[in-house]
């Protein structure tokens, strides 16, 4: 049980007081400028999580293992950053293709303004928080036009004619702002625009709130999916983005949420993720990544651009991350 809470009093230091402090606890520096310089760049906080692998466990002074050195530090880091870049990439597509999903389906089912219509939604979903959301988007346009506007009325620079082309122009900049200076009926833009002004994670909240069974069905189809596991993985994929939009230690991290595993016996899984153990490490993200990508970029060579990352960092701990370290010759990676 922990105690009653203190009084914090660690001191600010700086970089080559935090190089000395990093001595002290046992790790091996030979470059110490070329050490301080990655430190000034990433700071020590931000390292910090990259050194709990290479420390004594359960030590309050933070030893390093024996024979530690600082690269190893920074490759870790290095290592977690480029994964964060390859599974942002493959995050950014997939959430390009769900928007297009729910838009294919939904307008042309229900109507240009389909999201107006509450029976279209659980009376769990917050429908009137969407329309709030795109209520805001729209007046936020209008205002920062008329702002615009008065600019370029200050202007003393230009005619007349080339002010009323900028304003012109200026009303073209987001279709929100177009919509909200053309048409007053309805008042809120069309269901495909609506969805690229949510979040991924509004859409992955959309998606799951929708009333009708048939609706979730014929979206998730087009992923090769079936509803239910496409709105978990949605759910799983909006913690992933945001702690890669933060920067923040992906390789090794436990997710706090329990992605579902495919239950179809046919369906493509990788054999080392047991469909009946609850795994929350980067592992199961990576394999509903490869699966995602297949179905919205068929010929993209992510998976192959994945292995070439961890060959290259041949020494990161596998088991980590939830990985066997044979993991790319699974039958799921080969195609």
């Amino acid at each position: 049980m922990q105690g009653h809470p203190g009084t914090f009093n660690k001191p600010a230091i700086t970089v080559i007081e935090q190089i000395a402090l990093l001595k002290t606890r046992g790790l091996s520096i030979h470059d110490e400028k070329r050490a301080a310089c990655f430190l000034q760049a990433v700071s020590f906080f931000r390292l910090t999580p990259y050194m709990r692998p290479w420390q004594i466990p359960g030590e309050s002074v933070h030893r390093f293992r024996p024979g530690i050195r600082f690269r190893q530090i920074t490759n870790l880091y290095e290592f977690d950053r480029r994964l964060r870049l390859l599974v942002t990439d493959a995050i950014e597509r997939t959430e390009v293709a769900i928007r297009a999903a729910v838009s294919n389906h939904m307008g042309p089912a229900h109507g240009t303004h389909w999201y107006l219509q509450p029976s279209l939604f659980k009376t769990s979903y917050n429908h009137a928080r969407l329309l709030q959301t795109i209520e805001n988007v729209q007046h936020k346009a209008q205002d920062d036009f008329r702002r615009e506007i008065e600019r370029i009325e200050r202007r003393t620079d230009t005619d007349s004619a080339h002010k009323a082309a900028l304003k012109q122009r200026r009303a073209q900049e987001s279709y929100a702002r177009h919509y909200a200076l053309t048409y007053d009926t309805p008042a809120l833009m069309p269901g495909w625009a609506m969805q690229e002004e949510l979040t991924f994670g509004d859409l992955s909240h959309l998606y799951s709130g929708l009333a009708r069974d048939s609706d979730r069905k014929a979206i998730s189809k087009q992923l090769h999916l079936p509803a239910p596991l496409l709105a978990s993985w949605l759910h799983t994929l909006t913690i992933v983005r945001n702690i890669c939009a933060h920067h923040a230690r992906l390789w090794n991290r436990e997710l706090g949420i329990r992605p579902e595993h495919p239950k179809q016996l046919h369906f493509s899984w990788p054999k080392y993720l047991d469909r009946n153990a609850p795994l929350t490490r980067i592992a199961i993200v990576l394999a509903i990544l490869h699966h995602l990508m297949q179905q919205t970029s068929p010929n993209t060579q992510w998976h192959q651009r994945l292995r070439e990352l961890f060959n290259e960092f041949s020494t990161i701990p596998r088991q980590a991350m939830g990985l066997p370290n044979d993991w790319q010759n699974d039958p799921f990676w080969q195609y």
